[in-house]
């Protein structure tokens, strides 16, 4: 598997498929280069897609004392790899991420994100909850099912039975596994307040999208935040989740990177 070394010395693992301009895909909680694999492949006829493992997870290395930055430095390193300057897509947090990292100042040449989850202010105010504190609480005490599940409920707000019914998904022990870099991820999303201040300094354009038939708030969260960006445009997909359908997702994607 090839790597490439972050600034701090951690080797980042990825895989490339296809061939054309670059695309570098950022993937969220519970992820790993897998996640992407599917979407890479569908770009691959015209671009050239890099998925990789962001620290902590598969077979990319962790360096602690973890720092948002230092996500932002391992995205820098794939675009390096990538020739200089790449497409940068993002998921859920990993939206999040390439949000950031474009506000500061990767080479980021245009932007996608797929269901950043910032809730918009509805003029209540919400009472502070520190997610990546109480779950570096729980991944110190040994607990990564219940900061699986933590993650889950309180986090992306899966009803109880929902989260009691994935306790025996065949895939609940690889969750358990990458369960420390939910504080990673929790980090990230802070307390998910839409940064109009940050939008309104990304330079490349953005295309903001949201599943039709997934969490009302993603798709008010979408068309705010496009509103925020200077070259920012919203899409609704419908019919979609917070699940990547590349069939779908895939051919607007092709259109926005291809422009």
């Amino acid at each position: 598997m090839p790597s490439v070394l972050s600034a701090d010395g951690t080797a980042i693992a990825f895989e490339r498929v296809g061939q054309g301009p670059p695309i570098v895909l950022v993937v969220g909680a519970f992820n790993d280069r897998s996640t992407g694999g599917p979407l890479a492949q569908f770009l691959a006829p015209q671009f050239t897609a890099y998925t990789y493992d962001r620290r902590g997870r598969g077979e990319s290395g962790d360096t602690l004392p973890y720092a948002v930055d230092r996500e932002v430095e391992d995205l820098g390193a794939l675009i390096a790899e990538a020739g200089g300057a790449a497409a940068v897509f993002g998921y859920s947090s990993g939206a999040i991420l390439a949000l950031q990292a474009a506000e500061g100042g990767l080479p980021i040449t245009k932007l996608a994100l797929y269901e950043p989850p910032y809730l918009v202010d509805d003029g209540r105010p919400r009472a502070p909850v520190d997610h990546a504190g109480h779950l570096a609480g729980l991944i110190a005490a040994g607990r990564r099912g219940d900061a699986v599940e933590y993650y889950q409920s309180r986090v992306v707000g899966l009803p109880e039975e929902v989260v009691a019914r994935l306790r025996h998904a065949p895939f609940r022990s690889g969750l358990e596994e990458m369960a420390h870099t939910l504080v990673y991820d929790a980090t990230i999303l802070g307390d998910r307040s839409l940064p109009t201040g940050l939008a309104a300094s990304v330079a490349p354009p953005t295309l903001v999208i949201a599943g039709g038939a997934g969490f009302p708030f993603m798709r008010v969260t979408a068309q705010a935040l496009a509103d925020a960006l200077p070259h920012g445009q919203a899409l609704i997909l419908e019919g979609q989740t917070h699940d990547l359908v590349p069939s779908v997702l895939g051919p607007p994607l092709e259109a926005f990177f291809a422009r």
